[in-house]
């Protein structure tokens, strides 16, 4: 066959094929819930994940368990660490708050797949300094100033306060509830710009359903900077989905009331 025909064909076969295939597949942001103290809720997420992972996703993975200033200890652990556990003694000895049995499942996935694994949370103490004293107090200017922190939405905030205050039973002093419910929008943002900067290869969060919420929560930010999350909540029988991209229905858990004997945090002064 003569080479320009040979050539000819080679050409359209790659365009047939690439006709067939249609576009590649932009990169995704992915933010999938959870109920803390749900078994059967983090299995279930685990289960989406790997299936994602087997059909060729390479996501980066986000995790609210840990925070942004342990990101160094986290890189060196996955790097040396053969397993989940030992990830979670390298960079969270000790650390109290998260049943981390629970998420060695996701660590694990990063591990066996080769992917980024991120600290995605902003630290207990910074979100003190919120509650105290302002964004300015533990956020960078560039960050305030790129998700216009210094003009909140009021539906946004009056919306958070809600939360912290139906979250706190309704006893908490009113006094706090403003600066609680900045911590929070604090939360969301850093994790936002996490998201963000590895929007380009594609991420998954890991973090609590009301992180996810897309009315008001992490999806929000992102929006507003141009991106197009997809926020999955993990959610029992009768929580309501509306906040939601798409819903994974999962068992009700039996917990006590979470109200009784509530103790509000006391201020200071």
């Amino acid at each position: 066959m003569p080479r320009f025909r040979l050539l000819s064909l080679c050409l359209g076969l790659t365009l047939a094929a690439a006709a067939f295939a249609g576009p590649a597949q932009a990169p995704r942001v992915l933010l999938l819930g959870e109920v803390h103290d749900s078994a059967a809720g983090h299995a279930a997420r685990a289960a989406l994940l790997r299936k994602e992972l087997e059909a060729g996703w390479r996501p980066a993975i986000a995790m609210e368990q840990f925070d942004t200033v342990q990101q160094p200890a986290l890189d060196a652990a996955m790097r040396d660490c053969a397993d989940a556990a030992c990830v979670v003694d390298r960079v969270a000895p000790g650390k109290a708050g998260w049943t981390w049995a629970y998420y060695q499942p996701v660590i694990a996935l990063a591990l066996e797949f080769k992917l980024p694994l991120l600290a995605a949370n902003l630290s207990r103490g910074d979100a003190s300094k919120v509650v105290k004293d302002g964004f300015a107090a533990a956020l960078p200017a560039g960050l305030i100033a790129r998700y216009r922190l210094d003009a909140l939405p009021a539906d946004v905030l009056a919306a958070q306060e809600t939360e912290v205050r139906d979250s706190h039973c309704g006893a908490l002093p009113e006094m706090l509830v403003a600066p609680m419910a900045k911590a929070q929008i604090a939360r969301d943002v850093v994790m936002a710009e996490t998201l963000r900067t590895h929007a380009d290869r594609g991420v998954v969060l890991i973090a609590g359903n009301g992180h996810v919420r897309r009315d008001i929560a992490v999806p929000y930010w992102l929006r507003r900077d141009g991106l197009a999350p997809r926020a999955v909540g993990f959610l029992e029988p009768t929580s309501d989905a509306a906040a939601f991209d798409a819903v994974e229905r999962i068992p009700a858990t039996t917990r006590p009331d979470p109200c009784a004997g509530f103790k509000a945090p006391k201020t200071s002064g």
